[in-house]
């Protein structure tokens, strides 16, 4: 009587689809340390021709702000308030940017794109 369903010769998994796994879980640990390295990079962005400079980590954490004197002018609230949320927009920008060119690598190596 014929075998039905299951993988030729026996038990357990084909050499192939053993590759594949152990393939799977080296990727995995790439991609974990991948992450864990761009968490710890830092970029830093400038608004009002550096006014204001404010640096983000790749875990998208504020870790530094900092505004030149001239910036702080108590009767123009508005427009430092504008450059710092210019300048922390753009630093979270380069962070996803490169969290992104990360997992594109990753994607690509697969054959996905």
């Amino acid at each position: 009587m014929a075998k039905r369903g299951g993988f030729p010769g026996g038990m357990g998994m084909p050499g192939n689809m053993n590759n594949l796994m152990k393939q799977a879980q080296r990727m995995q640990r790439q991609m974990e340390e991948s992450q864990k390295e761009l968490e710890t990079k830092e970029f830093t962005a400038k608004a009002g021709g550096g006014a204001v400079e404010v640096t983000v980590t790749g875990a998208k954490e504020v870790t530094k702000v900092i505004l030149d004197k001239e910036a702080v002018d108590p009767d123009d609230v508005e427009m430092l308030q504008d450059l710092i949320m210019a300048a922390t927009n753009e630093a979270l920008r380069m962070a996803d940017e490169a969290g992104s060119a990360a997992m594109g690598n990753f994607a690509g190596g697969m054959g996905l794109f």
